[in-house]
Parts: structure tokens; C-alpha cells; sequence
């Protein structure tokens, strides 16, 4: 246990050092930001606190389709802030960017609303925070990279993985210091236990819900559960299954970390196997290969059964001819071919400096640490007016991968993008599949028209 506190405050120590050498930690010296956040559920209330951890900030709008939620956040935040003035208070995204014009929103809705949000939050000039994935469909992507690019806009991705400060250190003192050698081989898996289903019955929709809005441009399924939290993640009309909620993740870890781009190829296979009794219609059992030169990457989940590796339920393993480094969110393990040294790093906890983090309610106290220096490091690039590490292309590239790897597995073909001419090489009937139709009266952004 001595040693683990110790290689604990070793990582927590060295990201400080890293963002005191980049001046990124003077942000308490600036001026209160002008911050909203669209969607007030418990990721979009989390990253706030954890960005009001970290630079004086004043919460100018709240904005969430359910009114309990959104009274919730808002008393939350007046503790926290330890003021009486309640932020302003909304249930359309639209009006709230138009009144208040926030410098910074954060976006934690479901994955079917950030697109228009994030699209219309850097058209009213506001930096942008948006959760991953980015989108559900290519074509959102496309759209979303070229707004930010349009208006000029900084926009992070909650890629947090590229600012945990174990995986931080794991990129410079084993990646980056050459101990792999040549990688040629990835795994990436994902065997929690986290697919939601049941058979819930029709029911009236409350008087405080705006199911409406909540669906937006999203297919309207008939109303049977308060959606949130992790209902509406059991339905590809909102989302893209476990692949676009977990894979995106180690996926994007280990392009950061191998400085990858787009795949080549991407190729999936899987379904529902195991539990076919209840409505969800996302795969319990999925495979995806990501194609590089002289490298694959593979991705398996399934909900069900044991873990291949008890120590890593949830993670990456990347295998070189000189080591192999497993990474996730709790710990990195860099194991030598030779008879070198191995190297271990826990992840870091602040809980003594940030005593509140023990009193929030949902809280992942693992994902606290990397979430701030994310929200640093994005300051950080509005303030330089430079891509910060999680830019909102990196989060396409890795957002739509996964989407297409749901399309390779949906067609039972293998998938190649084209990212300057947004098509599937050779592939008509894929390419169609590359943006979903929306819903009446929404209109489905385009890159070239934002």
C-alpha cells in the first residue's frame, strides 16, 4: 500500500510539474468565465464541478428537458458556489445560447443532441465541451468539425483518457521512450456488465418531462422509463451501443498514444447472443478490427461471462517486440519481452485536495483527477487559441470509427473511409448509411453548410 501511494502522488505530481513547465495552471488569476451547460444529468453535472475546481467560473445557464433535473443542478450548484443567485433557468438549448451567450458550454446530453447543441453553441461564439461520442452518425461529425473550424471555436472532446495522469505517464516513459519497440498488435475490450434491458410498460409521460424535446431528432419511441441514466444508452435510436460508449474511449487512447489517424479498413462482427428477452437492441457481443500498416487494432466486448483478464475488465493491452503496456482507467503495467524492469502506475486520487469530490453523488473519484486537467487543458487552448489535446477531430476520427465498425457489423462487409471525399470507397449503399435521417422539424447539419 506504501508503494502505491507513492507511485500514486509520483504520476499526480508530474502532471502538476508538466502543467506548470505549459503555464497551464494560472487559471484562478483570470476572470470568472461565463459558463452554461446543456444537458444537467450526471455527466454534465460532473464535468462543471470538476471545471469550478479548477478556474473561477460563473454558471450563467442551465438548460435540461427535465425540470426536476435541472432545479436539482441548479441548487447543486449554489452550494458549491455558495451563492443565492439561481442561474438562469431553460428547456431549449436555443434560447438560452441567445440570451446569455456563454464564453463556455458544456454539453452532457444523450449522444442524439450533441451534434445540433455543440453546432449551435459555437455559432453563438461560445468554446464548447462536449461529451464523447461526438455524434451518432458520420455526416454530425463532418459538421461538427467543420462549425469549429468556421466560427473559429475551441472545442474538447471527454476523451479524458488523454489527460489521466498515469496514461500520461505511461505515453512519455514508455510509449514515447521507445520501451515498446515496434507495435504491430492492439486489444481493446470492454466486459462490464452494463447493457440495460427490461420490458418496461407504456406509461403517461410526466407533467415535469419535455419528452418532445428530449427526443429532438431522434426516431420517438413510445414512452415506457424515464430515460436517463443508462435507458436510453440500451437504444441505437439515440446512441451507438457499448462500441460508442466504451470502445471510444480505449480506441482513442491508443490513437493518442501511437499518434494514429483514421484506420484503413474496419471490419465488425456480433449481435445480441445472450440476453434477447428485453427491448434493448444494442450488441451484448461485439468484435471490431481497425486497420492500420503493419498494425491491427481489435475490440471486443460482451456483457455477459467472465473477463479475459481480471485485471483489466476494461482496457487496452498494446504489444511491441520489445514490451507490452496494458493500460486502463485504474492502472498501467509495462511488461519487458527481456528480463528489463517492469513498470507500474495506479491512478491518481485527490481526495484530500478536493474534499467535495467524497460528498457528490455519482461520482467516478478515478475519472476526477483526469477530468480537471482535461478542463486545464482546455482553458489552456482557448486562452493560446490553439487545438487542445482532445480537439474535436480527434474525437470525430475516433466517434465515427466506432460508428462505422456498428455499420461494417450491420452490412456484414468490411468498411474503408474517405475523410476528404466523406465516402465509403467503393460502397453506395454504405455511404448512404453514413447519415441518419432525422426526425420532423429537425434538419440534419452539413459540413458544408454549417
Amino acid at each position: 500500500m506504501n508503494r502505491r501511494k507513492f507511485l500514486r502522488g509520483t504520476s499526480a505530481t508530474l502532471a502538476l510539474a508538466s502543467l506548470q513547465a505549459n503555464g497551464m495552471i494560472n487559471h484562478f488569476t483570470a476572470p470568472p468565465r461565463r459558463v452554461a451547460l446543456i444537458g444537467t444529468g450526471w455527466y454534465g453535472k460532473s464535468d462543471l464541478f470538476r471545471l469550478m475546481q479548477v478556474a473561477p467560473v460563473e454558471v450563467a445557464g442551465l438548460c435540461d428537458v427535465d425540470k426536476h433535473q435541472l432545479d436539482n443542478a441548479a441548487a447543486m450548484v449554489m452550494e458549491r458556489q455558495q451563492v443565492k443567485k439561481k442561474p438562469a433557468l431553460y428547456g431549449d438549448y436555443r434560447k438560452l445560447l441567445q440570451e446569455i451567450k456563454p464564453e463556455i458550454v458544456l454539453i452532457g446530453t444523450p449522444d442524439h443532441w450533441h451534434a445540433l447543441t455543440m453546432i449551435e453553441a459555437v455559432k453563438s461564439g461560445a468554446n464548447v465541451y462536449v461529451q464523447k461520442p461526438i455524434s451518432v452518425d458520420v455526416m454530425e461529425g463532418e459538421a461538427m468539425v467543420a462549425a469549429a473550424r468556421k466560427y473559429n471555436r475551441v472545442v474538447q472532446v471527454g476523451t479524458q483518457r488523454r489527460s489521466t495522469p498515469h496514461l500520461l505517464d505511461a505515453k512519455k516513459n514508455v510509449v514515447d521512450a521507445g520501451l515498446l519497440g515496434k507495435v504491430s498488435h492492439v486489444e481493446m475490450c470492454c466486459y462490464y456488465h452494463m447493457r440495460n434491458n427490461g420490458n418496461p410498460p407504456v406509461t403517461t409521460v410526466p407533467d415535469f418531462f419535455d419528452y418532445e424535446m428530449w427526443t429532438g431528432p431522434a426516431p420517438m419511441r413510445p414512452f415506457d422509463e424515464m430515460p436517463h441514466v443508462r435507458w436510453w444508452r440500451a437504444f441505437m435510436e439515440y446512441g451507438n451501443g457499448i462500441m460508442g460508449d466504451m470502445c471510444i474511449h480505449m480506441f482513442d487512447a491508443v490513437r493518442w498514444l501511437l499518434r494514429l489517424g483514421w484506420p484503413k479498413r474496419i471490419t465488425s462482427t456480433g449481435g445480441i447472443y445472450v440476453d434477447k428477452t428485453g427491448k434493448s437492441n444494442i450488441a451484448d457481443t461485439q468484435t471490431a478490427l481497425f486497420e492500420y500498416d503493419d498494425l491491427n487494432c481489435s475490440w471486443t466486448h460482451r456483457s455477459w461471462g467472465t473477463p479475459a483478464d481480471p485485471e483489466y475488465p476494461w482496457a487496452f493491452k498494446i504489444y511491441g517486440d520489445k514490451g507490452t503496456l496494458c493500460g486502463s482507467t485504474m492502472q498501467y503495467d509495462f511488461i519487458p519481452a527481456d528480463k528489463g524492469q517492469k513498470i507500474h502506475k495506479d491512478v491518481v486520487y485527490e481526495k484530500e485536495k478536493y474534499p467535495a469530490d467524497l460528498k457528490e453523488p455519482q461520482i467516478e473519484l478515478n475519472a476526477a483527477p483526469a477530468t480537471r486537467l482535461h478542463m486545464l487543458n482546455f482553458l489552456d487552448a482557448i486562452d493560446k487559441k490553439i487545438k487542445p489535446v482532445a480537439d474535436i477531430e480527434e474525437g470525430h476520427i475516433s466517434t465515427a470509427s466506432c460508428i462505422m465498425a456498428n455499420l461494417s457489423m450491420k452490412l456484414g462487409r468490411p468498411l474503408s473511409y474517405d475523410p476528404l471525399k466523406r465516402e465509403i470507397i467503393g460502397d453506395a449503399a454504405a455511404t448512404k448509411l453514413l447519415q441518419r435521417q432525422y426526425r420532423a422539424p429537425w434538419a440534419h447539419p452539413h459540413p458544408d453548410n454549417v
